[in-house]
This record gives structure tokens, C-alpha cells and sequence, in this order.
């Protein structure tokens, strides 16, 4: 009896250490699948686009050179003080007649000379701070029209700053002909033509506009509007800009043709 009950004993010990280990190393096993399946889970964000990455990089890089203008300036304020102390005691000593006008003018000369520095670096923060906030813009405009362009209505698509009709037929600016005498009968003058074919500005941002045409003529004037009611009963694709939009438009203008593509 008394071996039955000792016998009896370590299979329950046994059992109970059976369990303890197991608790031991399954909770960690779990605990580890349970972290695999959240990171599994975790939505990755979209990579950028080669032209996103260098738009970045370009807005931080530009962020940079402005933090080292502002290191340059503080420099140059320093040194405006230390003109401004050494024309102000040449200017003692001249109405004492212990220096010349002239050297009394060059130390009048040498503040100038510092603050016109000032001025340059403050310009050229401003222009850092144009550069951003034109890429900036450039990017949402672009968005904007993407966006739009997926759900045209009848090939039109109308926001607060543009207009887009996808024309009805083909395109070429050999047809530029039809539109201008349209618009000399109209209006009795010749159609103002900006920009025929590509030009400086679309080869500075790298857009092809060799089958299109610029025309100065705002967008809701009324020689804008019967151009673009011309235009669309003819089926002739255009845009038509109210305003400036960075790396895209300089401002109010009707472009004839397909939208110009980045190279």
C-alpha cells in the first residue's frame, strides 16, 4: 500500500512538472506567432515614385541651404555692428579733424558694403522658401489633375483653377490655322499666340510641347470663352489655365493640343 501510494505521488509530481514546462515554453511561442502575425498585418506605405523621391530630396536639400543662410546672416549682422562701431568713432574723429572726409566716407562705405550682404542672403532665403513652396504646389496641382483626370465628364473636367477637354478627334498644330481664323473673323484681330511649338519654359521643365500651342487670353474673358466654345464644337483637345500653377503653368492662359507630358 505504501508503494502504491508513493508510486501514486511521483505520477502526479510528474504530470504537474509536465505542465509547468509545457506553460513555460508554449506562452513564448505564442506570444512570438501573435508579434509575427501583427507585423504581418502592418500595411507598408506605398514606395515613392522616382520623381517623388527627387522632389523630397530636392525640398530637403533646399530646407538645408536655408538653414546655412541663416548661419551666414547671423555672421553678417555680426559684421554690420563691428562696421557700424568703427564708422561711428571715424565719424568722432573727423569732426575732431584727426581723419579726412575720405577716410570718414569709407568707413560710412564699408556698413554698406555689409548690409547690402544682409540683403543678398535674405534674398536668397526668400527665393529658398519660393523654390519649396513651388514644389509644394507642383505636386498637389499634379495630384489634382490626376485625380480629375480619371473621371472626366463628356471629356471635360472643370476645377476652381483649370479647364480640360479631351477633344473629340485628332490633333495636330498644323490645324493652329482654323483657330486663328476664327478668331481674326470673331474678333477682328490676329489670335494671340504665345508660344508655337515647344518653347524655353517647357524645355526647362522638361515637357513636351511640340504639338501644342500657348494662347494669351484668359480662360473666362470673352474672346477665352469663344475660343473654348469653338474648340469644343470642333472636338480640338485644349487646357485652359485661370492662374499660375509651378512647373505646369506661368499663369491665365489657354494651351491648344494635348496635355504636354514630362520627358
Amino acid at each position: 500500500m505504501r508503494h502504491a501510494t508513493k508510486f501514486l505521488k511521483s505520477r502526479l509530481l510528474a504530470k504537474a512538472l509536465t505542465a509547468a514546462l509545457l506553460s513555460v515554453f508554449c506562452i513564448p511561442t505564442t506570444a512570438a506567432q501573435s508579434n509575427k502575425t501583427k507585423q504581418t498585418n502592418v500595411k507598408r506605405p506605398p514606395a515613392l515614385s522616382e520623381l517623388e523621391q527627387l522632389r523630397k530630396q530636392y525640398i530637403e536639400t533646399t530646407k538645408e541651404y536655408k538653414a546655412s543662410l541663416e548661419r551666414l546672416l547671423d555672421l553678417y549682422k555680426a559684421s554690420v555692428k563691428k562696421a557700424e562701431g568703427r564708422r561711428d568713432k571715424s565719424k568722432e574723429l573727423f569732426k575732431e579733424g584727426l581723419i579726412s572726409r575720405t577716410q570718414f566716407e569709407e568707413s560710412e562705405q564699408a556698413v554698406a558694403d555689409e548690409q547690402l550682404k544682409i540683403a543678398g542672403v535674405q534674398q536668397q532665403m526668400k527665393g529658398a522658401e519660393t523654390h519649396i513652396a513651388q514644389t509644394l504646389l507642383e505636386i498637389e496641382g499634379e495630384k489634382e489633375i490626376s485625380r480629375l483626370r480619371l473621371k472626366p465628364k463628356r471629356g471635360l473636367i472643370q476645377t476652381t483653377s483649370f479647364i480640360r477637354y479631351t477633344g473629340a478627334g485628332g490633333w495636330a498644330i498644323s490645324q493652329a490655322g482654323k483657330l486663328e481664323m476664327f478668331f481674326q473673323q470673331a474678333f477682328k484681330r490676329p489670335l494671340p499666340i504665345a508660344v508655337f511649338g515647344q518653347g524655353a519654359i517647357h524645355n526647362r521643365w522638361n515637357l513636351d510641347h511640340r504639338n501644342a500651342m500657348d494662347v494669351s487670353l484668359h480662360p473666362d474673358g470673352a474672346e477665352g470663352q469663344a475660343l473654348i466654345d469653338f474648340m469644343r464644337r470642333n472636338g480640338i483637345p485644349f487646357s485652359a489655365f485661370r492662374g499660375a500653377i509651378p512647373g505646369v503653368a506661368t499663369g491665365p492662359h489657354i494651351h491648344i493640343g494635348r496635355p504636354s507630358h514630362r520627358y
